[in-house]
């Protein structure tokens, strides 16, 4: 029986997932730059043999640009075994100025207001539950404004 790694590793052999294999690859390449130069890497991508890394700064560029020959000299003599199928023969990178989209996350804010409620409404419920559960939202809101 196999585990979960072969199961993926046998995917991603399939030609309907040669994609799987080439963001693997380019994913090992950008993992051998330095951590400045891997953070201002927004995305990549291979075309007709030539590894494209979009950029999100033009000092990313600059330092890119200074590293580009021994960048492809070590790809030539050490070819990582996830790009062993894909035959990288050059490598570009230009700079985006697409803005990032980025979602905000909420914060829970405590109550900075004081309680309105009074708890004193009518309750015109037939249900015995919804009556019963109307009654104790009602008690709550009373305790809570008695403090």
């Amino acid at each position: 029986m196999k585990n979960a790694s072969e199961i993926i590793t046998s995917l991603q052999n399939k030609p309907q997932f040669s994609k799987l294999s080439n963001f693997k690859c380019i994913n090992r390449i950008v993992s051998l730059f330095s951590l400045p130069v891997q953070r201002m890497v927004k995305f990549s991508y291979i075309k007709n043999k030539t590894l494209f890394l979009v950029l999100n700064h033009p000092a990313a560029k600059q330092e890119f640009d200074n590293n580009i020959e021994n960048i492809k000299s070590a790809l030539n003599f050490f070819t990582p075994d996830e790009c062993k199928e894909n035959d990288i023969q050059d490598i570009k990178a230009f700079v985006t100025h697409t803005p990032i989209r980025r979602v905000a996350q909420q914060e829970q804010k405590k109550q900075l207001y004081t309680e309105r409620a009074t708890g004193e409404f009518e309750i015109h419920v037939k249900d015995a539950k919804l009556n019963a559960l109307i009654k104790s939202i009602q008690e709550i809101i009373k305790e809570k404004n008695e403090t």
